[in-house]
């Protein structure tokens, strides 16, 4: 095999499914670039010369073999029987300066990548009915081998990879003149410069008007894989360098990894701005054009106020059936998981609840049954503690999938955190947006949510939806309706969702913090007598409706008491640790902080109300969860009667200094814990 590139020319990896027109869009800008400094390359293949299909260089599998042996090949990849190979001597067109465009297969893609640092991988779509008419129109399969064919799933293209996408939904010249902007768009190499201004969140780099347009967006690449999008601001006092050069702020170089040098990808304007146009104007759109749109805001074709304007746009008025082409939408971007098991089931929380850390009690459980549950858990955003925040103290939560299937084998479950297993660019791109402004709807929140469970591969799936006056549903009248909208959505993806209204007027369990919540868990699962309660039950309730999918078991009252006795009996228990044996011994172990503030009553009265918002922001000014040992113990439950001077919760500190802000907070806010009556 040849030496890896260094060249200065861009090499153009043309991929897309059956169907795309990928070898009629490339013969068009061929002909258009013939007198330009690019070189289409021509495949050497094990197929008769003259055969249909493309352009190629004929070659016998025995002479295919000792060519690839002596090296002559760029790379070489096997594909529907055959062998196929790009010649070596590319790697001089590209020394030469000369861009070169190759017909790939996406499997390709990582080795490539590894070998030409200037790799733009140019992926060609077309809608589904599209992609169906034209492989009908060749008549070579049936019905049910291009069902078959429009199923088959690809894999994205792998991280720190640069790639450029063209819709080929169109006539054929618009479908090549839009491969060809792609192509008159090569890579330029730029010196990193200190900008002398900082930005803020706002990402703009600075240039010469000579070099580029203001206003042009750029994807910037540094050697290490690190990207980010920018768009140019104009700095005519930069000299009279020939060379490109761009002047960053402090945060951007940090983010490219303080490169001294960048490769600049000029994005393109998004040919789904027609379909953004009509959504604005409150018309509804299909899964294929909105996949077309978060596509293109994917790949940075969008500005932050274009991308604003369009989930204002969608927060507006979402019904369930275009709730469900949006999950859709989202649920094709991305490889879905295939398990070799009957049934894998999930839990979700929408959250809101101090406390409330079901989950280790739950997965436990479910596999003490033999359920298969690869639990992917979130880290904590605004909370005192996520789930994979708490489970990363009793095990090792940075696992990648194929860490996740082995644990499933040997343990039936896992609790992961969803950050290596589950990461989704949508969200990336769009809670920079929905997060700051508040435009997180129910109705994307599930989009958001089930698309993720459907890529994990989840066939059975149980969500928590809290109510109460501090959870993101006040009433139940609302959880009630957004639970129809999940369970209906989730039918439309193919899984069997199920979801449960439950009262979050309070928080549940004792501990709010990570140690503390382990603290808590522990007791639950080993039955000891100061468990807390209400954290046992719930756990309980939602084990017993993930069992209940079981046909062994059915009904739900029949799976609460196999639950209740698996939890007693120390099964789950059991199986915890073997979860924990097959995820690995955590990288950090904490206690709860010595540092402590007890709050008590001022007076005699029953316990009328608990503000989980103030009670988690306390555990958060404590520390949570960044010190993971600390955080808050709340010692009372709404209906409590309490005598003057009793403790009502405890606060565990990570210092002096913080303890001194929890006073601060407790004698600036009225007390979080209301008390009626004597």
């Amino acid at each position: 095999m040849s030496p890896a590139s260094t060249a200065p020319g861009t090499f153009f990896l043309v991929v897309g499914p059956s169907g795309a027109g990928k070898d009629t869009l490339m013969s068009g800008a061929r002909e258009a670039l013939a007198d330009a400094p690019y070189v289409f390359a021509r495949r050497v293949i094990t197929r008769p010369a003259g055969a249909p299909g493309e352009d190629h260089d004929a070659e016998t599998e025995a002479g295919f073999a000792a060519r690839a042996a002596a090296g002559e090949f760029l790379l070489t990849w096997q594909a529907h029987g055959l062998s196929y190979g790009l010649p070596g001597q590319l790697l001089a067109e590209l020394a030469a300066g000369r861009h070169v465009v190759a017909n790939g297969s996406r499997a390709t893609v990582e080795a490539l990548a590894q070998r030409l640092p200037s790799l733009v991988v140019v992926e060609i779509s077309a809608p589904p009915e599209v992609l169906a008419q034209r492989i009908a129109g060749r008549g070579r399969e049936d019905h049910a081998q291009i069902l078959a064919r429009l199923q088959r799933q690809v894999d994205p293209a792998p991280p720190g990879v640069l790639r450029q996408a063209v819709a080929n939904d169109s006539d054929t010249a618009t479908g090549i003149a839009r491969l060809l902007a792609v192509l008159r768009a090569p890579l330029q190499h730029c010196v990193v410069r200190a900008a002398p201004v900082e930005t803020g969140e706002e990402a703009v780099a600075y240039a010469h008007p000579r070099h580029w347009a203001a206003g042009t967006r750029l994807r910037l690449r540094a050697a290490a894989g690190a990207m980010v999008d920018v768009r140019i601001h104009h700095w005519p006092d930069g000299g009279h360098d020939a060379s490109p050069w761009l002047a960053l702020s402090a945060g951007l170089r940090q983010r490219l990894g303080s490169a001294q040098t960048v490769q600049a990808l000029r994005l393109l304007a998004p040919a789904s701005r027609p379909l953004w146009s009509r959504k604005l104007r409150g018309e509804r759109l299909p899964a294929h054009q909105y996949q077309a749109i978060l596509q293109d805001a994917v790949d940075g074709r969008y500005s932050t106020t274009e991308l604003t304007t369009l989930l204002v746009s969608i927060t507006r008025g979402l019904d369930a059936e275009e709730t469900l082409a949006l999950a859709q939408a989202r649920s094709r971007m991305a490889r879905r998981i295939s398990w070799d098991e009957p049934m894998v089931v999930d839990k979700h929380s929408l959250g809101g609840v101090p406390g409330s850390r079901i989950t280790p009690i739950v997965v436990p459980i479910v596999a003490a049954w033999g359920l298969a549950m690869p639990k992917a858990s979130s880290r904590a955003i605004t909370s005192a503690a996520g789930t994979a925040d708490t489970m990363a103290l009793l095990a090792n939560v940075d696992l990648d999938g194929e860490a996740v299937r082995r644990c499933v084998r040997q343990a039936r479950a896992c609790i992961a955190w969803n950050g290596r297993i589950s990461h989704s660019v949508i969200d990336e791109v769009m809670n920079r947006i929905t997060r700051p402004y508040g435009l997180e709807t129910a109705h994307w929140s599930v989009a958001s949510i089930l698309s993720k469970k459907a890529i994990a591969g989840v066939t059975h799936l149980v969500v928590d939806v809290p109510y109460g006056p501090y959870a993101k549903q006040q009433t139940l009248e609302q959880a009630q309706q957004l639970c129809r909208l999940f369970e209906q959505v989730g039918q439309g993806l193919g899984m069997q969702v199920r979801a449960l209204a439950t009262d979050g007027s309070q928080p549940i369990g004792r501990g709010i913090g990570p140690a503390l919540e382990v603290r808590d868990i522990r007791q639950v699962l080993a039955g000891d007598p100061q468990a807390p309660q209400d954290l046992r039950a719930k756990a309980l309730l939602f084990a017993a409706h993930l069992l209940s999918f079981d046909p062994r078991l059915g009904e739900v009252d029949v799976a609460l008491q196999k639950a209740t006795e698996l939890l007693d009996s120390g099964a789950a228990q059991a199986a915890l640790a073997r979860i924990i044996a097959a995820q690995g011994p955590p990288q950090v172990e904490a206690a709860p902080c010595a540092e402590v503030l007890t709050w008590h009553a001022n007076e005699s009265g029953v316990i009328s109300q608990v503000d989980g918002w103030a009670i988690a922001g306390l555990a958060r000014t404590a520390g949570a969860p960044g010190y993971t040992g600390a955080g808050l113990d709340l010692l009372c439950r709404v209906g409590e009667r309490v005598q003057a001077g009793q403790a009502l919760f405890r606060v565990h500190a990570a210092s002096a200094a913080h303890l001194e802000l929890v006073g601060a907070e407790l004698q600036a806010l009225a007390s979080p814990v209301v008390l009626v009556g004597h």
